[in-house]
Formats: structure tokens, C-alpha cells, sequence
């Protein structure tokens, strides 16, 4: 953030502004994660790396203990991607829908990149 804010208040452009403003929003649920963890012991799985290491943990354990069920659900996911990328395309969608499409394709896309990232861990590549 320190590097980007460097570069802003020389050369401002609206991709580092945005990458910015992402960092921030990351870096404030980290702290608030944290904040929970000391408060409650239990994190709130808000912060995409928590939240995706939750997944992560079920998705491994479902890899070793039940792989066909592991290939439906990769299949499943991949169908949600496509799905999503379908509604955010089509015209007759508010912008509301749209949103949540977007939130959606998001999330499966985020769950597609876990499930591929297993499988090549549990291939040695």
C-alpha cells in the first residue's frame, strides 16, 4: 500500500486508485478478523484468505476422502462460472441482478481456482 500510495501522489490513475481502495478494504477485514479472533477466539471468515482456507480444508479433506463427490462439486462450481458469466452478459438483467451475479461469479470463480490448485498440489505439479 506504502508503494502504491507513493506512486498516487505523483501519477494518479483510476487502476492504482482502485487497487488501493481493494488493499484498504483487505487490509481492514485482516484487522477486524483479528479483532474478533482476540475478542471471541473465532474468526469471522469475512477476509477472502480465511474464508478461502475454511474451503480449502473441507475441499482437501473431500480430495482425499470422497473424490467423486470432490469431481461433482469442481464440475458443479465450473457450471456456476459459466452460469454467472452468462447472466452478467445478458442484457435484460437489472443492475441490481447484475451485482449479484457478479458477487456470485466471484465466488465460484475464487472456489474454481481452490479446486484447481488441489488437484495440481495432489499431482506434484
Amino acid at each position: 500500500m506504502l508503494e502504491i500510495d507513493a506512486v498516487i501522489d505523483n501519477k494518479p490513475t483510476k487502476a492504482l486508485v482502485k487497487e488501493l481502495a481493494e488493499l484498504r478494504i483487505r487490509n481492514l477485514l485482516c484487522f477486524r478478523e483479528l479483532e474478533a479472533l482476540n475478542e471471541n477466539g473465532k474468526f469471522l471468515y469475512k477476509h477472502p484468505l480465511i474464508r478461502n482456507y475454511s474451503e480449502r480444508v473441507k475441499l482437501e479433506t473431500m480430495f482425499r476422502e470422497d473424490p467423486d463427490r470432490f469431481l461433482d462439486e469442481f464440475g458443479n462450481t465450473r457450471e456456476n462460472v459459466k452460469r454467472y458469466t452468462s447472466f452478467l452478459k445478458n442484457k435484460k438483467r437489472s443492475p441490481e441482478q447484475k451485482e449479484k451475479d457478479r458477487q456470485n461469479l466471484d465466488k465460484h470463480k475464487d472456489r474454481k481456482q481452490l479446486f484447481i490448485d488441489i488437484t495440481k498440489q495432489n499431482n506434484g505439479n
